[in-house]
């Protein structure tokens, strides 16, 4: 088919309520605690900027690609993480390279970038390969057509991805263990409390943080383990694997000489633990489901996966537009990360309008991807846009769901290979349809996962045994 091929009813998949009319100062505590994407009235979604006052204090959203830049780009220095997010991210990520500023973030940047070079990331293509069949294998045992979280399958695996590749020795753990850990990590501190809302003291309890502590505890301790084993191999003169772990204990500051603080290394283990396998996971599930709804899409994803793609030869994940196309649209309408928010340290102007020192500027990959002017049929699930010489009039600052700027997510040719990887496999042996009668909604804790799950059948296509 060629490449300009579209489906001739581009389906819309289900999207939070907008509301018309701005909403009061309970009304948006309410919201924000249930699901932050219904803060987003329907006139943000047709504006490029605007700015005011709330309970939140004076915050700006920004939502054209000049202003995108500007923030995160042209005048980064001048945009640092709000004391809201960082609230919510550091209790389990620590000062990791996600919430690290400054030269603590630039020395953690500098020492992990080598693990994420073009030819190192080729490099962890088998080992990607072996986890999808492994995963391809375990379906092929169970009945076919049975249901299937498709969450709880692309977590396992993206997790299994992190064992054979960043984490080369294993985690330590099952991945069911770390999987509990993350959902409960996200479903406690992700939601916002009103106690952080309104700016009352940190030492106030927040119960979303006393429900959470399990899960810390489990990151804690896990952690704890996989740093000893790895020093205690290192201390006996072991020929230690160049992966995340070496890289992170093997750091040092050019201009001090001086080690990663052990804090920083095990903030980073979690960081990649957590948003790591978050961000495939959950654009492979959203993948799946949205290629559920379009069959014309499913098929000519389904043909590429049987004819392009060539477990044998990492090269052919070049030819695969269309896997990718259909992953990087399912990024756009449900970003892993749905809002980014940093402060203005000292006044500026975004798009003639004058941001005061202080002020929250609000950058939402969710609206951004979804605003109209920027996208055509924004709402609709068309991977054609990220195909042929659709894919070069994309402005570089309106599509960021790996965030942009100095600070974009350093592993995205990581994720963007993986996801390209074990879709093609499942795709090659499986159908997966949606469960009849089960509700699909996107719900923002933190990241965007389905609300109730995806519920899918499993159905067999064909025997794939592929040999590597």
């Amino acid at each position: 088919m060629a490449a300009g091929f579209q489906a001739s009813r581009p389906f819309v998949p289900p999207f939070p309520p907008r509301s018309e009319k701005p909403r009061g100062s309970l009304s948006m505590i309410l919201t924000l605690r249930r699901n932050p994407l219904e803060i987003w009235g329907k006139a943000d979604f047709e504006r490029p900027l605007a700015i005011g006052r709330s309970i939140l204090g004076l915050r700006a959203a920004a939502h054209d690609p000049a202003a995108v830049r500007r923030v995160f780009l042209d005048n980064a220095p001048n945009y640092r993480k709000d004391e809201l997010q960082l609230r919510i991210l550091s209790p389990g990520l620590g000062s990791g390279l996600l919430t690290a500023e400054g030269e603590s973030w630039r020395l953690q940047r500098r020492s992990l970038a080598p693990l994420f070079s073009p030819r190192q990331v080729a490099e962890f293509a088998p080992a990607m390969q072996r986890v999808a069949e492994a995963t391809v294998e375990r379906l092929e045992h169970r009945r076919d057509g049975a249901v299937t979280d498709v969450g709880e399958l692309t977590s396992r695996t993206a997790l299994e991805v992190l064992e054979q590749t960043l984490f080369s020795q294993g985690l330590g753990r099952e991945p069911s263990e770390f999987q509990r850990a993350v959902t409960s990590y996200f479903d406690s501190f992700g939601r916002l409390d009103p106690l952080d809302l309104i700016g009352a003291p940190s030492f106030l309890p927040r119960l979303g943080r006393l429900r959470g502590r399990p899960a810390l505890e489990f990151f804690n301790e896990a952690v704890d383990a996989i740093v000893e084993s790895r020093k205690a191999q290192l201390d006996r003169g072991g020929e230690a694997p160049r992966d995340l772990l070496t890289l992170l204990l093997a750091a040092k500051d050019p201009e001090t000489g001086l080690g990663m603080p052990e804090a920083d290394i095990r903030a980073n283990i979690v960081t990649f633990i957590m948003a790591g396998h978050e961000t495939t996971a959950n654009g492979l599930t959203w993948t799946l489901y949205l290629l559920s709804q379009s069959p014309e899409w499913r098929e000519r994803a389904e043909a590429e996966a049987d004819e392009a793609f060539d477990p044998l030869h990492p090269a052919s994940l070049e030819r695969c537009e269309v896997l990718r196309g259909v992953f990087e649209e399912a990024l756009r309408l449900y970003p892993p990360a749905a809002t980014l928010t940093r402060l203005a340290i000292a006044d500026d102007e975004i798009l003639k309008v004058r941001i005061p020192a202080g002020t929250v500027v609000a950058i939402s990959p969710y609206v951004l991807h979804r605003r109209r002017g920027l996208w055509d049929n924004p709402d609709a699930f068309d991977p054609g846009r990220f195909i042929g010489e659709r894919r070069e009039r994309i402005d570089r600052f309106a599509y960021i769901p790996f965030g942009a700027g100095p600070r974009v997510c350093i592993g995205m040719a990581f994720a963007i290979q993986e996801a390209i990887i074990i879709l093609a496999n499942l795709l090659r042996s499986f159908r997966f349809e949606l469960v009849e009668g089960h509700p699909v909604m996107p719900r923002q804790r933190v990241t965007l996962r389905p609300r109730a799950g995806m519920k899918m059948h499993a159905k067999k296509r064909r025997s794939s045994k592929i040999s590597t």
